[in-house]
């Protein structure tokens, strides 16, 4: 079964008491953060550009 790796899923399979689903939740919270940052200062630099 393919797990779920939506924000809301992330969230609360972080209140986990398994540790590694804990720490699976953290990483993908942090990638989603990182990448949604990145779009965020790829359309400042265009917008600066133009």
């Amino acid at each position: 079964m393919a797990e779920k790796i939506d924000m809301a899923s992330a969230h609360r399979q972080l209140h986990s008491p398994n540790k590694k689903t804990a720490a699976r939740a953290l990483k993908n919270i942090k990638a989603a953060k990182r990448t949604q940052q990145h779009l965020r200062y790829a359309a400042q630099a265009e917008n600066q550009n133009n």
